[in-house]
């Protein structure tokens, strides 16, 4: 897959994954507004069937004085009668008057008609209906006495509400379990305050945390007459964790909606990763295959050369010339066979099946051993090799053969990546119960992101067709496996153009 078509291939796939994501916002946020409607049309319900109660307490209250009075005396009580027993007691009356439909002007009180007038008034009427010669509009008028009945009742409730103190009939834990049991009722189970307004300003009969804010009250007017009228008083009630409530409404589906939006993310992201690894995996594989065909392809070609010398008869009859071509044939052989084995170690540690037995051994010995190696090569190079060995304990459990290659792979690192002349240095010293080995050089030095990737199979910082430093990327990869299975630490610092430190921290034995 070209680079453009699998950004492209990307781009489509997080577009679509974000419009994802966008509507399943748009779908919670949708549900939270109708939620949100429903919830303040089933309040405005609740408020109502709460107002009626009241009001029906109301009522409660007002028969309870009139049928004390009634009872004590013997006679209904008349407005006049009424007025001393109420909280603020009024004797002075009011007179106006109100022209009825017979044309016969007549006065009444301020709030309601006097009792022995309406008691007459309403007499008269059924008089004349009863008449068999009354006529039509006679009997049209009866209608008039219910309405004056009504209108005493009314009054009277007017006078009770106008005259009587709202505390004194009703208490804040009244209406604290009057709403509380019509919410139960009606499913809404969420924290509440409220309060009884008059006329715009609070009265006592209010809950102790109410806070007024504005656009998040829900208010009903409560005694009022049955048109409607003289709702002076209006009953508030804000719910404070009402979004909480709201969203806990939608909790189970929009959980599965998370739920299932977050496996699309993490496939989704699982799948670019793939992708990525994958494209990065098929990279590394084309420089590996290039690199192992560049090492190859020079000692083939040596042993091809040294063959056909071999084959001149001048060279054949010369001994010593046919034994230094069959030497040189021999080195590249080796040469090559080393590479395939390097190859072998690695997937056999890979796969498990490298055995490695450990025995305690002088981490000295190693490194002196591991110098040896390389020694030849730095002399060569002109580079020089510094030892400072300051490490009193030096005995670790090691397996001798791969822990010496350890050295040497960090070691022929050093050489290959120093190209004016390797310099290298060697420290030991011991920290607690380990001993760090320190192997230092000066040459090009390694980017952030090379150091990180440094221990990574294949991976080598220059790769197709550049081969100014020889190697196929398995060298460190070997040495991490080989230092992870010793229980060792393996640490790398650098510094482009300054050079680099290799770290081992290797565990002693007690």
């Amino acid at each position: 897959m070209n680079k453009n078509r699998f950004r492209l291939l990307v781009f489509f796939m997080s577009l679509s994954l974000l419009g994802i994501i966008l509507v399943q916002l748009y779908w919670v946020n949708s549900s939270l507004r109708s939620k949100d409607e429903q919830f303040k049309f089933h309040v405005q319900q609740i408020l109502e069937r709460a107002a009626k109660k009241l009001e029906q307490q109301e009522a409660y209250k007002f028969l309870e004085i009139y049928n004390r009075y009634k009872d004590s005396t013997g006679n209904a009580p008349t407005r006049a009668d009424l007025l001393p027993l109420y909280d603020r007691n009024i004797t002075k009356n009011t007179r106006k008057s109100i022209i009825f439909s017979d044309k016969i002007i007549r006065e009444y009180d301020d709030v309601l008609f006097d009792k022995e007038k309406i008691d007459y008034l309403v007499g008269e009427k059924k008089k004349q209906v009863r008449d068999t010669s009354a006529t039509i509009e006679d009997i049209e008028s009866h209608e008039e006495i219910d309405e004056i009945e009504k209108f005493k009742f009314i009054g009277f409730i007017k006078d009770f509400r106008q005259y009587n103190y709202l505390e004194s009939w009703v208490t804040k834990e009244t209406v604290n379990k009057l709403l509380s049991s019509e919410l139960k009722e009606n499913g809404v189970d969420t924290p509440f305050e409220f309060a009884i307004f008059n006329n715009g300003l609070a009265t006592k009969i209010k809950s102790d945390n109410l806070k007024y804010i504005s656009g998040q009250m829900y208010d009903h007017p409560i005694f009022t007459d049955a048109e409607g009228n003289g709702g002076r008083y209006r009953l508030l009630v804000s719910f404070p964790e009402k979004r909480t409530y709201l969203f806990s409404l939608i909790l189970g589906i929009t959980s599965l909606s998370l739920v299932f939006t977050t496996i699309i993310i993490i496939a989704y992201l699982s799948a670019i990763n793939q992708l990525i690894k994958q494209k990065h995996i098929s990279e590394i594989k084309t420089d590996f295959i290039n690199n192992m065909t560049h090492e190859f392809k020079t000692p083939i070609a040596t042993i091809n050369l040294a063959l056909d010398a071999i084959k001149n008869p001048k060279i054949s009859e010369d001994a010593e010339r046919r034994q230094r071509y069959l030497q040189m044939i021999r080195d590249e052989n080796k040469r090559m066979h080393a590479q395939v084995e390097n190859v072998l170690q690695i997937s056999k540690l890979d796969k498990r099946e490298l055995e490695i037995n450990k025995e305690p051994a002088d981490l000295h010995e190693m490194l002196d051993n591991a110098i040896e190696h390389v020694h030849l090569i730095i002399e060569a190079e002109h580079g020089t090799l510094t030892r400072y060995f300051e490490a009193t304990r030096t005995t670790a459990l090691l397996n001798d053969v791969h822990f010496t290659n350890v050295l040497v792979n960090i070691l022929d690192n050093a050489i290959k990546y120093s190209p004016d002349g390797p310099v290298i240095d060697i420290y030991t010293e011991n920290v607690k119960d380990f001993v760090l080995v320190k192997i230092s050089d000066k040459g090009l030095g390694m980017s952030k992101n090379t150091q990180k990737r440094i221990f990574e199979k294949f991976y080598r910082e220059h790769t197709g067709d550049i081969h100014n430093v020889k190697g196929h990327g398995l060298g460190l990869a070997y040495v991490k496996r080989i230092i992870e299975d010793h229980n060792c630490h393996i640490y790398v610092e650098s510094e482009k153009g300054k050079g680099s430190t290799f770290i081992i921290k290797v565990p002693l034995i007690n």
